[in-house]
């Protein structure tokens, strides 16, 4: 950390240290570690624990508005917090464009996400089965996810609707940059609204409690397909096929 850092954190409170500073680092160390962990001793954890065979109309409505929805809201939130401003202006794309798009996508994906993860969270508390299959962290991890959504998705209706936006580029962005440069700027997340930072705390804590739950399955890619074997199916008649095997296929008796 730069002298500047350590300037700034003697104006710090200990609290704004431990938010801004220490639980960053702690989450971003916890979902390393705790996924390398998760897929090293628990592989056969590692799964959705697929509840389909229990109930499927909710299911086919809920799934697919929850998982692009927050498709959306995740690369919504890479390009805004990893991308700074000076570069979207190079391409073309003015601040006024940025800020409309980022708002119309936001609330449209924000809305498409909460809708969905609400059908879900209906389907799992009145399908017996799939409720009995729910474990603690899974219903932590509902609390933490919503409440994030929730946080995220307030803070920019409510902003745009009272006509007071917060430019977070100029804030939580570099602030958070800041942060994987291991060089905190605290100043710029302290110049945030109350509901960017509420926002944020949330994300981190569910970041850190990310490694142990379903969530994992996010990182799940079918790469193992494309390189395995073909599974060979064969007949035990006999008298079934008219050419001679070849050296190594004889049929299994």
């Amino acid at each position: 950390m730069n002298t500047t850092f350590h300037a700034a954190a003697e104006q710090l409170t200990t609290v704004d240290i431990l938010l801004w500073v220490a639980l960053p680092y702690a989450s971003i160390a916890i979902f390393l570690v705790g996924h390398y962990w998760r897929y090293r001793y628990d592989k056969f954890g590692w799964t959705t624990r697929s509840s389909q065979l229990y109930e499927n109309r909710l299911l086919r409505l809920g799934s697919p508005l929850f998982h692009f929805g927050i498709l959306l809201v995740i690369l919504g939130h890479i390009v805004g917090l990893l991308i700074p401003e000076g570069w979207t202006e190079a391409v073309g794309i003015s601040e006024p464009v940025y800020h409309a798009l980022s708002v119309g996508l936001g609330v449209l994906a924000g809305a498409a996400t909460l809708i969905g993860a609400a059908i879900l969270i209906y389907r799992r508390r009145t399908t017996g089965p799939v409720f009995s299959a729910t474990t603690r962290n899974d219903k932590i991890m509902y609390v933490l996810l919503i409440g994030t959504l929730v946080l995220g998705f307030g803070t920019t209706v409510i902003s745009n609707a009272i006509g007071r936006p917060h430019d977070y580029r100029h804030t939580v962005s570099p602030w958070f940059r800041s942060i994987l440069s291991f060089r905190p700027d605290t100043d710029l997340i302290l110049a945030a609204p109350l509901g960017f930072q509420l926002h944020v705390i949330a994300a981190w804590i569910l970041f850190g409690f990310w490694p142990f739950t379903r969530l994992v399955h996010v990182f799940s890619m079918p790469v193992g397909y494309l390189t395995r074997p073909y599974i060979v199916y064969r007949s035990r008649d006999v008298e079934l096929g008219s050419r001679r095997e070849r050296r190594g296929w004889e049929r299994i008796q």
